[in-house]
């Protein structure tokens, strides 16, 4: 389908008054930042972007399935995801966390895609050391080096809505400043309405493809990450409910010197999660960091329901201390509070996934939202292939050929992939979102094809399903029958994986 660039005018026109001359004020010295100069810069991405797959895929003749076709798909994938990260590095702020988004379905979107957009989970744009050191003055109403007695001018770190810089408090404490961008929260407002405008104008290009799913999540979980209080609370929370682990650590917050736009924490110093170099220098064994990862992430979703919903390498760090490994978890402005129904859901859906069972799949699937392609919903839940599913997940050990095969066939689902985002639980889109970064974590530290993260998280799928069970119990014998059925099925689990590779059968947990 043809987009004039007459259209690309009027969207642009009818769309001027979504906050201009806010963004005017704020950035009188940046035009580039300027409201409907964002706008018309997505706007004409959109438009070449469209032309491109118009130029190359939808006015050939070609077979779809012949191998030319395939590679002029290939090739366009590649030009619309570097026109898009060129877009979200040019806008920043909110598109930076799109792209992230973006970069974060490793297994639900093309891999062009995909591959380019991770490069903003560790390289977003960053912010003038002249516009941190504004946003601590608007804040706190003095000069920053009143309350610092020094900050380094290079960011450890930045990302789509903030920059982190390391400092020294007059005590003498070194600690990490969390700084929003400072024209991030006017210019978000805008974004996200521009934004809803493209997606409609992608749809009308693409009609088999629907993303106002992604939209509506960014509108949503937005506002919660530009408010560092609201970041700082849910770091304290997640400290308290994990407070039996012992080598998972979540940094101090300090209050008295922290706002809605900064975080000041307690400074760690450690490597990235996905950093093989400080794993080999430090001695620690990437095996026992997945496993770690495997237990807290599936704890969380599982029984807790408090998600970390931004798992990217960058927002996990790992580090020595006393000589035993330990996690960092960073950035906490982002989480899923799952609801006890859909934890329970969740977790049905999954012990039918590792049973290989068709129809408890499509009723728990049904319950979630999306009935007649509960099969795809379960290769999206558990990043493994239909035929791995039917012929058991637990059997079968994850491999680079399977990822690649999945990968393979994503093009040619992606329009029923957005269907079921469209349709499924809001709660799973950001669990899905979790889900694929772990994953990513574990393929880049080579630990994928471990089973032991299968055995953490069907553990918590029975401690879900048993406890929804106790939750609704009436006597005490039925408490005690709920009980022993519960510890029953969680030491077949333990005596299923103790034995995987060496036995040849199949328990039903």
């Amino acid at each position: 389908m043809y987009i004039s660039k007459k259209t690309v005018q009027l969207v642009s026109a009818a769309t001027v008054g979504f906050g201009t001359l806010a963004s005017l004020r704020a950035n009188e010295y940046d035009f580039s930042a300027i409201g409907i100069v964002r706008l018309c810069r997505a706007a004409v991405t959109v438009y070449v972007i469209g032309s491109h797959y118009k130029k190359s895929l939808y006015n050939s003749n070609l077979d779809k399935k012949c191998k030319e076709y395939q590679l002029r798909k290939s090739e366009a994938h590649a030009f619309g995801a570097k026109q898009l990260l060129k877009l979200c590095c040019d806008n920043k702020g909110v598109y930076i966390k799109v792209g992230q988004h973006i970069g974060a379905l490793d297994y639900l979107l093309p891999e062009e895609y995909v591959k380019t957009m991770k490069i903003l989970h560790n390289s977003a744009p960053k912010s003038s050391f002249k516009d941190v050191l504004t946003v601590l003055q608007e804040d706190f109403k003095k000069n920053p080096y009143e309350i610092f007695e020094s900050i380094e001018k290079e960011p450890l770190g930045t990302a789509s809505l903030a920059q982190v810089h390391k400092a020294v408090l007059k005590n003498g404490h070194p600690v990490a400043v969390k700084v929003q961008h400072r024209t991030v929260k006017t210019n978000s407002y805008v974004d996200i309405k521009t934004m809803s405008v493209l997606v409609k104008i992608t749809s009308w290009i693409f009609p088999d493809f629907k993303f106002d799913w992604l939209v509506d999540e960014t509108k949503k979980n937005i506002p919660r990450e530009l408010d560092f209080n609201l970041e700082g609370k849910n770091a304290e929370k997640v400290k308290m409910l994990f407070s039996n682990y012992s080598w998972l650590h979540i940094p101090k917050i300090y209050w008295d010197v922290s706002s809605n736009r900064v975080l000041t924490m307690e400074f760690i110093d450690g490597g990235q999660v996905n950093d093989i170099k400080y794993y080999q220098d430090n001695k620690i064994n990437p095996y026992e960091i997945s496993n770690k990862l495997g237990s807290l992430y599936s704890h969380m979703i599982f029984i807790t329901g408090f998600v970390h919903s931004d798992p990217h390498p960058g927002n996990i760090m790992i580090r020595k201390n006393n000589n035993k490994p330990e996690i960092v978890l960073l950035d906490h402005g982002l989480y899923a509070e799952l609801s006890d129904k859909f934890r329970w859901e969740y977790s049905k859906l999954w012990l039918a996934i590792l049973n290989s069972d068709k129809v408890a799949m499509q009723k728990h699937s049904a319950n979630l939202g999306v009935n007649d392609m509960y099969g795809l919903l379960a290769c999206m839940v558990s990043g493994r292939t239909w035929d791995t599913i039917i012929n058991g997940v637990q059997k079968i050990r994850y491999s680079s050929d399977e990822k690649d095969l999945f990968q393979k066939e994503i093009p040619d689902l992606l329009p029923k992939i957005t269907e079921v985002l469209e349709k499924v639980n809001r709660n799973m889109l950001l669990v899905l979102k979790t889900n694929d970064l772990i994953r990513s974590i574990e393929y880049n530290l080579n630990t994928h094809t471990q089973m032991s993260a299968f055995l953490e998280m069907s553990k918590c799928c029975v401690k879900s399903v048993y406890g929804e069970k106790l939750k609704n119990c009436t006597s005490r014998w039925s408490m005690w029958f709920i009980f022993l059925q519960e510890q029953w099925s969680l030491f077949k689990i333990v005596l299923y994986y103790t034995y995987l590779g060496m036995a040849n059968f199949n328990i039903k947990v």
